[in-house]
């Protein structure tokens, strides 16, 4: 829904009305676009550029979402939180989310204006992050939440009830303030959130440098997270190559970082970013379900 608004009143987001709003935005955002001489089509190419950079990178976001699920899953089963609990959790890990990344984006952005070489160091961090992530894919190694420093700093520092009471995240009792577990976990999960957006805004700087499509191409992607999670959580031992072809977009995703001058030079499209990213989302799922991994024989008493 939003992808059509952009597309037909996408002029509103930045106010442009005339040639020189709009001429003043493509030498910011888009210096490799070329405007036709005609006003009407100039801003109708405008819309459409950008209505195409917001739908490649909510689905970017969307895609680089998937890992985000997997861990959040994995804190709610290693604190032991009943599933009744996932919703408000969830709901509130989404709101501060939400919060964090603005202040992220808006600073990045400024910063990366500012400092054009920054989006090298992050094109270089995506690609590390990428082969990193490849090359760890089999690991069986499994974090320990509870010896966590966070869960150990929190645990020393503030009062915590030592039981869940219902879906709480604090408490007064016999006049004294509890911080419940559960605070712990929303904690948890929103310090999670904040590591992954280290790979995930810079891999959407790759797509556009425009502050407001960054934003709510996230806000948007982290939103549908609640929706795919509780759709993940169900089918998380089925995507066995997720992992792999999140890998290759992060490594994608910083090689046109590395490279972006060259491949404006040389006419790439964000179009064609939207296809890699579709293309390689939708290989890996029918992978995973075309070549399943062994069904592990151990049960756990």
């Amino acid at each position: 829904g939003f992808y059509f608004f952009i597309r037909y009143y996408g002029h509103l987001i930045h106010g442009i009305s005339d040639w020189e709003s709009l001429k003043a935005y493509v030498t910011l955002y888009h210096p490799a676009l070329k405007l036709p001489d005609d006003f009407g089509a100039a801003l109708d190419l405008y819309r459409r550029e950008t209505a195409l950079n917001y739908i490649t990178g909510y689905l970017l976001e969307y895609t680089l979402s998937i890992d985000n699920v997997f861990v959040i899953l994995m804190i709610l089963t290693g604190f032991s939180v009943a599933p009744q609990n996932y919703k408000p959790v969830l709901f509130w890990g989404v709101l501060g989310a939400i919060v964090l990344r603005f202040i992220f984006i808006f600073v990045g952005s400024a910063l990366i204006h500012k400092f054009e070489w920054l989006l090298l160091v992050f094109g270089a961090f995506l690609v590390y992050s990428g082969i990193h992530m490849f090359l760890g894919r089999n690991s069986q190694k499994k974090a320990e939440i509870r010896n966590h420093w966070l869960v150990r700093f929190l645990s020393k520092n503030v009062n915590i009830y030592p039981d869940y009471i219902e879906n709480k995240f604090w408490k007064r009792i016999e006049g004294k303030f509890y911080f419940t577990p559960l605070f712990i976990v929303l904690i948890m999960i929103e310090f999670t959130d904040l590591i992954f957006a280290m790979d995930s805004i810079p891999a959407i700087f790759s797509i556009t440098t425009d502050p407001y499509i960054v934003f709510f191409s996230n806000v948007f992607a982290i939103i549908g997270l609640r929706s795919l999670f509780f759709l993940l959580a169900r089918l998380v031992n089925l995507f066995r190559y997720l992992t792999v072809g999140i890998s290759f977009l992060l490594a994608f995703v910083g090689f046109k970082l590395l490279f972006h001058t060259w491949l404006d030079s040389i006419g790439y499209k964000t179009t064609y970013s939207l296809y890699r990213i579709a293309a390689t989302l939708l290989i890996s799922i029918f992978a995973s379900l075309l070549f399943p991994g062994k069904k592990s024989t151990e049960t756990s008493s």
